[in-house]
């Protein structure tokens, strides 16, 4: 299992190979990556800047880590979320699961990004050609956690 918070990039491809290397048990990936969008609304999106309190924030994904790994058979797990400042295009976060079948993968992955995006102390201040703004939390965010349960 695996959990990072850190401003470089990272290496999807590099990310799933450290993942799975090794382990020929493991049947199927799920993956989710994270994209900078360029626009919010109706506003333009120069770039946005994520914060997180240092040490909660880890915390926080290992718990929403070790939750799947109790609802699902997974060999491995893999979560690395960005902070500092991004532009359109980058990456963002990503969120692996690697299971013996496709389905755990899949579902354990969806799992995740839900709850790290309504449970995870992050926050994103956008800036737009009307300035910097603070994006709340959205009522999608949260219906789509709440499928899970708890």
């Amino acid at each position: 299992m695996s959990v990072r918070v850190q401003e470089e990039d990272f290496d999807i491809g590099a990310e799933l190979v450290q993942m799975t290397a090794g382990d020929h048990a493991i049947g199927g990936l799920g993956v989710f990556v994270g994209l900078v969008r360029d626009i919010a609304g109706d506003a333009a999106v120069a770039g946005m800047t994520l914060e997180h309190y240092p040490g909660m924030t880890e915390r926080q994904l290992e718990a929403i880590e070790t939750e799947a790994c109790t609802r699902w058979p997974l060999q491995a797990t893999r979560i690395v979320h960005r902070v500092g400042r991004l532009e359109p295009g980058d990456n963002i976060v990503l969120v692996a699961c690697a299971s013996a079948h496709r389905q755990a993968a899949l579902d354990a992955t969806a799992f995740l990004i839900d709850w790290l995006k309504t449970k995870a102390p992050f926050w994103k201040l956008e800036e737009t050609q009307d300035g910097e703004q603070w994006v709340d939390a959205r009522e999608s965010d949260d219906a789509a956690a709440a499928r899970w349960g708890r």
